[in-house]
């Protein structure tokens, strides 16, 4: 089976200052992480403050449109020129704050691989459809609208990222047992759309991850790293969760 990459993502949502800018960039600097991509996501104004020597930048959300008249978005072309390699998508606060359908995610993620960047594409399910047994139904219905708009070798450039939205921010964490289960539907789903998916893409837990858990949640067969949200703003945390991962 191929050994795949692991990968921590930091995703800072509307938090961030010049000093925390600052204070991760010399931390961050100083460590080496050898064999795994580190990613820090800050909001798109910030993004050129970085200095990223050992590690990656990414954005938290782009435009499906070209740059022209589209007040207030930022174009992939645009992010790419202040340093981002990579791009959130479909991220639950997202969809449920702006009404983003699954087919939005979809053309985003489009964009942002034409032009050039990597797409994190978030998938996870409410409470209510956890609670209705139908997370997988959920979950499918949110890649297939990927399938219907990348062929697989689109599909094998980007990066999934589970998160049940009952966990994002709350406190709770799935379990181990629960991420797994979700991770490994999605990676048969992956299997079921073309073969090589199955064994090469990464997938990501979001949800709450903190460094006294992700040992347990990283050490899940299926879940190759972690979108970090709250743990991310504190270095310490960060890169705790770091070396959890390696």
């Amino acid at each position: 089976m191929t050994k795949r990459t692991p990968m921590v993502a930091g995703n800072w949502k509307m938090n961030g200052s010049r000093s925390l800018v600052e204070s991760f960039t010399n931390v961050l600097n100083s460590h080496t992480f050898d064999n795994m991509d580190v990613v820090v996501c800050p909001p798109a104004g910030f993004l050129s403050m970085f200095v990223a020597q050992t590690y990656s930048l990414g954005a938290q959300d782009c435009s499906a449109q070209d740059n022209g008249a589209h007040t207030g978005d930022n174009s992939v072309q645009m992010l790419k020129e202040l340093g981002a390699k990579y791009v959130i998508v479909g991220h639950s606060e997202r969809r449920q704050d702006h009404d983003e359908s699954n087919e939005t995610v979809a053309r985003k993620a489009h964009k942002a691989l034409a032009d050039g960047l990597v797409p994190i594409i978030c998938v996870g399910e409410s409470l209510k459809i956890r609670e209705a047994g139908q997370v997988n139904e959920f979950v499918g219905e949110q890649l297939g609208a990927i399938f219907a708009i990348l062929d697989a070798e689109q599909v094998g450039q980007c990066i999934i990222a589970y998160e049940p939205i009952w966990a994002i921010g709350t406190g709770k964490t799935a379990s181990p047992e629960q991420a797994q289960d979700v991770h490994a539907f999605i990676r048969e789903t992956l299997a079921n759309y073309q073969s090589d998916l199955a064994l090469n893409t990464r997938l990501l837990y979001g949800g709450s991850v903190k460094p006294d858990n992700a040992a347990q949640l990283f050490a899940q067969p299926d879940i190759d790293g972690g979108l970090i949200g709250g743990a991310s703003l504190n270095t310490d945390d960060f890169i705790a969760i770091c070396q959890a991962a390696i």
